[in-house]
């Protein structure tokens, strides 16, 4: 089910891709909900926001690790009995291997989901742009999210057992007669 999952994203993200690059020049706006939130055509040579621009082969040696360890991670967690974590991975696998699928045929990735904040805050103008997105870059983001959210409650609950298995311990030795 969790490969089905990172396959259904892998190409829900080529299928938005393929739209934008068919349908819209590059620089080209659509709003979808009022200036807030627009379909921009827009092409990225680098990483997130723009970053490492032209470091195309960096990109995918580092894409097909990163893969290569969701790959392992997500078998072992899937024979663990996890739930959130192979969710999580699967997220990140289609997210990857849709990126690195542009970048290694295109040497580029088509980014297309923007959101522009223009609000006041006690007298204060907001005035800021989020960097342009895809599909493939919210379903690793939604991934990274989950595994932290995981990460909190198995933390919360490797306290919560610590604490019992503690004062079960002190219960015994008290009542221990020696």
């Amino acid at each position: 089910m969790y490969y089905l999952i990172a396959l259904v994203i892998f190409l829900f993200d080529q299928l938005t891709k393929w739209l934008i690059k068919t349908r819209m020049e590059i620089g080209d706006v659509h709003p979808v909900w009022g200036d807030f939130f627009v379909i921009t055509s827009h092409r990225n040579k680098g990483a997130a926001f723009g970053i490492l621009q032209g470091q195309q082969v960096f990109f995918l040696i580092i894409t097909v690790v990163f893969v290569i360890g969701i790959f392992y991670y997500l078998h072992k967690t899937i024979k663990m009995g996890y739930k959130r974590v192979p969710l999580a991975l699967s997220l990140m696998l289609g997210g990857a291997i849709g990126n690195f699928l542009d970048r290694a045929l295109y040497g580029e990735v088509v980014d297309f989901l923007q959101f522009n904040f223009n609000f006041s805050v006690f007298g204060w103008k907001i005035d800021y742009i989020y960097p342009i997105f895809n599909i493939a870059d919210a379903a690793i983001v939604s991934g990274t999210i989950l595994i932290l959210f995981d990460s909190l409650v198995t933390w919360r609950r490797e306290i919560k057992e610590a604490k019992l298995a503690e004062a079960t311990r002190k219960e015994t030795t008290t009542n221990d007669p020696e």
